[in-house]
């Protein structure tokens, strides 16, 4: 439970059947206090245990460091997919375990399905698709589908809301959070700079071809399709179309540069199926808001698919995840990657 409406909604209706509950919070960082302590509110209210798990130093290593390390390499991480995987959908796990518990739920919008055929645990879309968090938890394996619950994952936010003021939650109109939970200002920037303690050099800009334009002011500034904010003039608008760590370079280049129609994945997990074997035809999403797009997509080896749209997409971003999507049921996804 992270003490917001969402969280607190499904434990209301899954306790409401008949369920027997217990509450967690993952206490992650300096925030995660005020939200344990509306989530232990609620727990109240419904006469059930409240207990909080302390992951502070898990979440670090396995979330904040990842993030750190993704922009100094030059890609634009997602740090939800990275907590779902790791501590919300892996060390919650062992915590139900200590605790007897047969199921784990959230307040994420997504459904669960099984196929008979094939004997597989599906992930799938929430049935409002304005909601729908299917493509953060792309990482869920059978294990973990065949004991997760979604009990949102046919409501509205309305609907939800609803469920929680007439509970008198206290967090029933409380706002969903927008910015990445241990950086609620939004400066990712100064947040690696203190974090790391360094002060990231200077380097090119350069085009398309090379050469170079004027200097940048350090790589983890600038993230791939960026116009605003870059500092220099160079008659027309530009945008960046690459990030090289090595070389501590930035391309800009135009807005039609940014389109390709191929992009490589790892850190695969596929859930509609054991493996691919042979082309698929599929829509892929890559990153949250991403509209899904039709696309070949293959399997090259054990963990490295190639997916080929039928158009060219914009900013295809190093660090962020392709999700693949046949229908309403999630297929796979995994890392972008280089080549």
């Amino acid at each position: 439970m992270s003490g917001g409406v969402d969280s607190s909604a499904a434990v209301s209706l899954l306790s409401r059947s008949g369920l027997d509950c217990l509450g967690c919070t993952m206490l992650l960082h300096s925030g995660t206090g005020a939200e344990a302590a509306d989530a232990e509110s609620v727990c109240k209210k419904m006469g059930i245990r409240h207990i909080t798990v302390d992951l502070s130093g898990k979440f670090e290593k396995q979330v904040i460091d990842r993030f750190v390390t993704a922009y100094e390499q030059g890609e634009t991480p997602n740090p939800c997919i990275d907590c779902n995987r790791c501590l919300k959908f892996g060390e919650l796990f062992d915590i139900a375990d200590k605790y007897g518990c047969d199921k784990l739920s959230t307040g994420h919008y997504a459904r669960i399905g099984y196929d008979d055929i094939s004997g597989r645990w599906l992930l799938k879309k929430a049935l409002r698709p304005e909601k729908d968090q299917s493509y953060v938890l792309y990482q869920l394996t059978q294990a973990q589908l065949e004991r997760v619950v979604f009990p949102l994952g046919e409501l509205s936010k309305d609907e939800v809301r609803s469920i929680a003021g007439s509970e008198g939650f206290v967090n029933a109109r409380k706002h969903d959070s927008q910015d990445i939970c241990f950086i609620p200002d939004g400066d990712y920037v100064s947040y690696i700079e203190r974090r790391t303690g360094k002060t990231y050099p200077p380097g090119d800009f350069v085009d398309m071809n090379g050469k170079v334009l004027g200097r940048h002011s350090g790589l983890i500034r600038y993230t791939i399709g960026q116009r605003k904010g870059l500092g220099i003039s160079l008659g027309e608008r530009a945008y960046v179309c690459r990030l090289d760590p090595d070389a501590n370079t930035v391309t800009l280049g135009r807005n039609s540069d940014l389109f390709s129609d191929t992009l490589y994945v790892r850190n695969i997990n596929l859930i509609s199926v054991s493996a691919l074997n042979g082309p698929l035809r599929a829509a892929v999403k890559i990153r949250y808001s991403h509209r899904e797009q039709p696309a070949e997509i293959v399997q090259l080896d054990d963990d490295l698919l190639r997916i080929r749209f039928d158009t060219p997409q914009r900013a295809v971003t190093l660090g962020q995840s392709a999700v693949i999507y046949s229908g309403d049921n999630v297929v796979g996804g995994g890392k972008i990657v280089k080549e």
